[in-house]
């Protein structure tokens, strides 16, 4: 059984939590607002029990210029030969966390070492320190074992709420939780509930519907939907993929039957046919767009797929990055059940593989 943080004593306990804030960002204004809050609950309640101080660690993007730079357990954003790209630096998400969440943050140059001890001596009740993206150590991906302890020293509670990293064994996430008490946050325990739902014993008849890119990752999963679901409709780049490697499938699996121009897209009969199928389901799991959503017409599939998706009366789950932020753009986000903040992570979850986030939690 997972750790909750509802078992946790947290009464005066220094608290390090594990978020998800790896958002799009435009002009230091963060687009996926939905993965921000998702954190809200959780940062709630850490900050209602009596003595509690929090500190969030997070990453934004792949900060790839500095993956080989860490010069030892040098502070690398104050090495003079060493140049931080600030878009990659959560300071500018510091402002959008506190409107979202509706709390005071303190940012803190660093994710390790005196800055962050500075930070803890000076912190006030109520108040959350971001630290900085950790990903700007190398480290972290390596789950190299002396910066995880870097990273937990001065804390007394581990907790992470970022469901999207917990298929990845790194230092942030498994590393962290192996040296302290360690819980899962309400975020991840509702990830976990809703997932579970669609996963095994779906609501028949189920339907998925897998666009996207890269097929090695989405293979796995339509072969695991072929067990439990009764229809599983492919869009997007890794339909045409499927087609011209002559992939064979069930008779669950409908491919496309025409297309856009040049591929982009679905076309019109095919649309017709999964709007068809949409409206017979009882769930629906939906990650990847169907086609070029960005250019138009060739978002013309994606679009009349949510629409059908919406107005179905179906449990639905909709995750990936992308798909997500079609659903933010046209404010729909309200309109679907569940909202999954994992792309990669509620792949391989659904897909059966082996969490280590979460297992490291048990």
């Amino acid at each position: 059984m997972m750790r909750r943080i509802q078992n946790a004593d947290l009464r005066n306990k220094k608290v390090l939590m594990r978020v998800d804030f790896n958002v799009a960002v435009d002009n230091k204004n963060a687009k996926e607002k939905y993965k921000i809050f998702a954190s809200k609950a959780t940062i709630d309640y850490i900050l209602s029990q009596e003595g509690a101080k929090l500190a969030l660690v997070g990453h934004l993007g792949r900060p790839t210029a500095l993956k080989n730079c860490l010069l030892g357990n040098e502070l690398l954003i104050n090495h003079p030969e060493i140049s931080i790209d600030s878009e990659f630096s959560l300071k500018q998400l510091a402002d959008d966390a506190e409107r979202i969440l509706g709390i005071e943050v303190k940012f803190v140059e660093d994710c390790i070492g005196e800055k962050v001890k500075a930070a803890q001596i000076c912190q006030y009740r109520g108040e959350v320190l971001l630290l900085e993206n950790v990903r700007f150590y190398c480290n972290d991906e390596k789950n190299d074992q002396e910066f995880a302890k870097q990273l937990t020293e001065n804390f007394d509670i581990f907790v992470n709420d970022a469901f999207s990293v917990c298929h990845r064994d790194q230092a942030s996430v498994t590393g962290a939780a192996k040296l302290l008490p360690a819980y899962a946050g309400f975020w991840v325990e509702k990830e976990i509930e809703n997932l579970e739902k669609i996963k095994n014993n779906p609501m028949a008849p189920a339907v998925a519907i897998i666009g996207g890119a890269k097929i090695e990752t989405k293979l796995p999963l339509i072969q695991a939907f072929e067990k439990t679901y009764d229809y599983i409709l492919v869009g997007g780049k890794i339909a045409n993929e499927a087609i011209d490697q002559g992939l064979k499938f069930s008779n669950k699996v409908i491919l496309p039957v025409d297309f856009a121009e040049g591929r982009m897209d679905i076309g019109p009969k095919t649309i017709e046919k999964f709007k068809e199928i949409i409206k017979t389901a009882k769930t629906i799991v939906w990650n990847g767009p169907m086609g070029k959503f960005e250019e138009e017409p060739f978002d013309m599939g994606t679009n009349e797929i949510l629409d059908a998706v919406i107005e179905s009366q179906a449990f639905t789950v909709i995750g990936g990055g992308e798909t997500a932020e079609i659903l933010e753009k046209r404010n729909l986000i309200d309109r679907v059940s569940f909202v999954s903040t994992g792309g990669g992570a509620m792949l391989e979850y659904l897909s059966g593989n082996v969490m280590p986030g979460i297992e490291v939690l048990q």
